[in-house]
């Protein structure tokens, strides 16, 4: 590999390493939105995504979705799809506050946990 390669590519790593991702998002929110309550169900939530995502590259999965466009297409779709949607919920939320504010995962830590698993697991940025 040629500098100008391994150099190209270092700094794109950088880049997209830097550009917070939806997981990264969905923490400080509810971090900031729960200030006296802890955010430690996302963040578990955030873990189990990740470790999620990893075992199934491990498995193989990545290699299945390199060679199968249909199927990197589905997923990536239904990414894109719940994130619209806790895009919408977020903004039902901010509405019936009467301003655009951080708005809090509502529910249990069982359903904050849910939530950022789901978005972590189906991120394709990871």
């Amino acid at each position: 590999m040629s500098f100008e390669h391994w150099l190209a590519f270092v700094l794109t790593s950088i880049v997209v390493l830097i550009i917070p991702g939806p997981t990264i998002l969905l923490v400080i929110g509810d971090a900031l939105a729960h200030r006296g309550r802890s955010a430690y169900a996302t963040v578990a939530g955030v873990a189990a995504g990740d470790l999620t995502a990893f075992t199934l590259s491990m498995a193989g999965l990545g290699a299945v979705l390199a060679t199968s466009a249909a199927l990197f297409t589905a997923l990536k779709w239904a990414g894109a799809a719940y994130l619209v949607y806790l895009g919408i919920q977020a903004l039902r939320g901010a509405s019936r506050a009467g301003a655009m504010a951080v708005t809090a995962q509502s529910g249990s830590s069982r359903q904050r946990f849910a939530k950022a698993w789901l978005v972590t697991a189906l991120n394709p940025k990871s």
